[in-house]
């Protein structure tokens, strides 16, 4: 009789697929890769239960058509991992299973190791090459003597032969054809035995692109004795052998990082693995080349920064384990790690650990989960943590360990907010910069000192607006007012959700008026105004427009970290994670320019943005001063940002959640139908939360919506979402999976977002 097994494709499926297996041929193992067939497809799935039970009904099987691993590819912890995530999330197994995956595993177009072509003289390629050292090159031309008798060669040949009688371990062909040593030539000298030829492998490392270099973090600080307190309380944890889960709150510049790095330390110590995340690529680099300083070459990068080849290459070192300590971002959390003792999320607060696009996991819960599944201790590392980070360790669920001081206990910036409608006011002007902020910069660069100035974002204006009709020019595929980036005949506008771009109009669309004025600023604006301020002042930008590139992020990190820049300008990329000893002043325009969002977590990400951007000043000698310009300056959002004032702000935030039933009190479900018209998208969005409605009305689940989303529409379709909300998550995904699965037609236009990070 036939068997059958289990297998994930990467397709959207919620389940996984069921495939024969010839009756004369054994299984294939769980975690291995085969091929099967689906509709007119030939696709590639990883084998997750090699022994599942028989379909129910009369179900007509198709065969698996074959088997590409004899082992488990992919290893059962992480099987084990991305078998939770989908169930959790909702998403489709294979779906999860590729994202954890390096690039093309599961596709026909499959990636390999990068191989170069290795000559090495043998013992009579040896003795040839004896014999010509000493003797005229006349001479040579003729013959040339080995222990083997008389060999003529020709000129290259000897070349050859010479060339590596110096290099006892072989060269390269590429290098050999630098001095003019083709291929043929190497082929015949291995004909006539004097050369052999073989492959060898290379790893094709990153860290010559994506790490700092590592001669900067050569030096291993004692802990202070605040460090040492904490280490006291997470060493034991980390020893345990068991899952345990740590908040590890501490003020900007307390050194989170060196205890991570003596917690990985002393579990590799053990013959243990270290995780160790960061929620975005701009934060890698400096990790990466601390890890590196500490740990040598028994270190992986991995995050989507990566060539394709390069995340291959990692992923096999890890696999192969060859490797101790692993940094990367949110993907990194699926590194195949076996011997797993630490992970560690810093920065653990950040909107960036959640994807935005299916499987639309959160790392940091994904983290926290798999080191419960891996028996590890998990530290989450934040001056600021997220609001279900806190509750969990107010509830005693995780161990809270406070870091109070910076190292050397150097104060914290001084703060000073500046009230912008009082400096319009008084000026007349609407100018971006504050006189305040202007005149502190040019303090800093006569001190020779550096500052840094935050402007969360991009281009040179905001919107493009007709004074006659008061419109904006939109994108034509989303409801969203353009970005105006360049400036004079090279101004654009893009859109920054589908990214369609078309030249500034000389009139507007709507009205056919000439009125059109730029408004709102972006980074590219504030760069552009201070170099018209500070002409000798050496400035760079951190935004995506300007790091698109390979390498160009820790390229300008770096100059930066050198002092070869100045001043540095940039959206939240460089608010956090950053340290450099020379910056003394911090500047931030429009500290309340996203408290205006409808979402319930706009304020918390205010307050979080405001507090660790003026933790980059002073956490050298020199104190340091931020100045924060807002139109709110009032709000506590604000006013605790300033203040770095955590515990202040939480209260308040907290008892705004409660009375609201937001999470971290209750947990939600966000389902967006997308359809061609909002009438259709609000239609197929009610028969889902009737579907819901119906299979939690017995428990106090609350069903919201549909209505019409905040951006109306979005690459050319409508959104309508809607929301379960409640204290039983099971139940809430329970109803939501079978309200998809009855309406198979609208899932495919359906997104679920569990645990939803961003309400737009």
């Amino acid at each position: 009789m036939p068997g059958i097994v289990s297998v994930a494709v990467p397709v959207p499926a919620l389940d996984v697929l069921t495939y024969r297996w010839p009756p004369d041929a054994p299984p294939p193992v769980v975690g291995a890769r085969v091929e099967v067939p689906l509709g007119p497809r030939r696709l590639t799935g990883i084998v997750v239960d090699a022994a599942p039970p028989s379909p129910p009904g009369d179900v007509r099987l198709r065969d698996v058509s074959a088997v590409r691993d004899d082992a488990a590819f992919v290893p059962p912890s992480l099987l084990a991992l991305t078998a939770w995530v989908a169930d959790y999330y909702l998403a489709g197994p294979g779906d999860v299973l590729s994202s954890a995956l390096p690039p093309r595993v599961l596709t026909g177009d499959v990636t390999t190791f990068k191989r170069r072509r290795v000559a090495v003289l043998t013992a009579l390629g040896a003795g040839v090459a004896a014999g010509l050292e000493g003797v005229p090159l006349e001479a040579q031309a003729a013959t040339a003597s080995g222990d083997a008798g008389t060999v003529r060669l020709g000129a290259r040949q000897r070349d050859a032969v010479l060339a590596l009688a110096g290099a006892p371990a072989g060269l390269p062909a590429s290098a050999l054809a630098i001095r003019g040593v083709t291929a043929a030539t190497l082929a015949r000298l291995a004909q006539l035995g004097l050369v052999a030829l073989h492959y060898e492998t290379l790893s094709r490392d990153p860290f010559a692109v994506h790490a700092a270099d590592a001669a900067d973090f050569a030096q291993t600080l004692s802990p202070t004795e605040e460090q040492q307190a904490a280490l006291d309380v997470l060493e034991p944890l980390a020893d345990s052998g068991d899952f345990r889960a740590a908040l590890l709150q501490g003020v900007t510049g307390s050194g989170k990082t060196e205890i991570y790095l003596t917690l990985a330390e002393r579990v590799r110590r053990d013959g243990r693995q270290a995780l160790l995340l960061v929620p975005e690529i701009a934060l890698t680099p400096a990790l990466a080349g601390r890890v590196r300083a500490r740990f040598g070459e028994r270190v992986a990068i991995q995050h989507s920064g990566l060539s394709t080849g390069e995340r291959h290459d990692q992923w096999h070192r890890v696999r192969g384990g060859q490797v101790d300590v692993v940094v990367g971002t949110r993907s990194a959390v699926f590194a195949p790690l076996e011997r797993l003792g630490l992970v560690v999320v810093d920065e653990e607060h950040d909107g960036s650990y959640k994807q935005d696009e299916a499987p639309r996991y959160h790392g940091r819960d994904v983290a926290v989960v798999r080191a419960s599944q891996q028996r590890a201790l998990v530290v989450l590392g934040s001056a600021t943590p997220s609001l279900e980070s806190w509750h969990n360790a107010s509830r005693g669920r995780y161990v809270h360990v406070r870091l109070a001081r910076r190292v050397a206990d150097r104060p914290l910036a001084d703060v000073r907010v500046v009230n912008m409608r009082d400096e319009w006011a008084e000026t007349g002007a609407d100018a971006p910069l504050s006189r305040g902020l202007v005149a502190a910069l040019a303090a800093r660069l006569a001190a020779r000192e550096q500052a840094l100035v935050l402007l969360n974002r991009r281009g040179v204006s905001s919107a493009v607006l007709c004074r006659q009709c008061g419109s904006t020019v939109e994108c034509p595929h989303c409801s969203v007012a353009m970005t105006v980036h360049g400036r004079g005949v090279r101004a654009f506008a893009r859109c920054h959700y589908c990214d369609h771009g078309e030249h500034v109009p000389a009139a507007c669309p709507r009205c056919a008026a000439p009125y059109l004025e730029h408004v709102g600023v972006g980074t590219e604006r504030i760069e552009h105004d201070l170099r018209e301020r500070f002409p000798e002042a050496r400035i760079g930008r951190v935004d995506r427009d300007t790091v698109a590139t390979r390498g160009s992020l820790t390229s300008l990190l770096g100059r930066f970290g050198r002092h070869e820049l100045d001043l540095l300008v940039g959206t939240q990329m460089i608010a956090k994670g950053h340290d450099f000893p020379r910056v003394t002043l911090v500047g931030v325009v429009s500290a309340d320019v996203g408290l205006g969002l409808p979402d319930f977590r706009a304020a918390e990400r205010t307050f979080q943005l405001i507090t660790q951007v003026v933790g980059r000043a002073g956490r050298g000698e020199r104190p340091g001063e931020a100045i924060v310009q807002t139109f709110f300056p009032t709000h506590y959002a604000v006013r605790c940002g300033a203040a770095q004032d955590y515990a202040t702000f939480a209260a308040k935030e907290l008892e705004y959640r409660t009375a609201l039933r937001y999470p971290p009190i209750t947990a939600l479900v966000n389902v967006v139908v997308r359809a061609s018209t909002l009438e259709r998208a609000l239609d197929e969005a009610r028969a889902l939360t009737r579907h819901v409605g119906r299979a939690t009305a017995d428990q106090a689940i609350q069903v919201l919506g549909p209505a019409p989303a905040p951006i109306a529409k979005l690459r050319g379709e409508h959104p309508a979402p809607c929301f379960a909300k409640g204290g039983d998550r099971a139940a809430m995904r329970s109803a939501v999976r079978s309200a998809l699965e009855a309406h198979a037609a609208i899932a495919r236009r359906a997104v679920v977002d569990v645990d939803p990070v961003s309400m737009l």
